[in-house]
């Protein structure tokens, strides 16, 4: 069997007005990301951190944000057509753990509904998919509240 890491890193900036969407949700919140597509910092990251793991670059290659095809695009898409390319190359996922950094809204509340809707896209169990949030104690551009970021790390495995 063989075992792959991947890590994966996306940041937004946050604005007044636009919707935030996390691990495949809408959270309540004034404040969304400015971005090409739905602005999920989570699921970008974690598809960073899946195409890293297979050797097949970044999100950025796959779904350029100059391409219209991916305007304001649900990120549970990019995720899911994620998943479709590393299987080409025969690896599925075997856990992600994630981190995001968040000054407001708290997440805890949120979190289940987040890791329920990334193992339903991975088609994997809950028990693989960890979600985290934390602060950055109002140190830089997060605890500004002017940008959000998120972490990812996934092991994938030939089958």
């Amino acid at each position: 069997m063989s075992l792959r890491i991947g890590y994966g890193y996306d940041v937004h900036q946050l604005v007044e007005g636009r919707d935030l969407f996390l691990g495949g949700i809408k959270i309540p919140h004034s404040k969304g990301c400015i971005a090409h597509s739905d602005g999920d910092v989570l699921l970008h990251a974690i598809c960073d951190a899946l195409l890293g793991a297979a050797a097949m670059r970044d999100i950025g290659i796959h779904f350029p944000n100059t391409d219209l095809q991916f305007k304001n695009i649900d990120s549970k898409i990019l995720l899911k057509k994620t998943i479709e390319l590393i299987a080409i190359k025969g690896y599925t996922v075997t856990n992600i753990d994630s981190t995001i950094c968040l000054e407001k809204p708290k997440l805890k509340d949120f979190i289940p509904d987040m890791i329920k809707t990334i193992a339903k896209l991975l088609d994997t169990s809950i028990e693989n998919v960890s979600v985290k949030a934390t602060t950055t104690e109002k140190l830089g551009f997060v605890g500004k509240e002017e940008g959000i970021a998120a972490h990812a790390v996934v092991l994938i495995q030939k089958t």
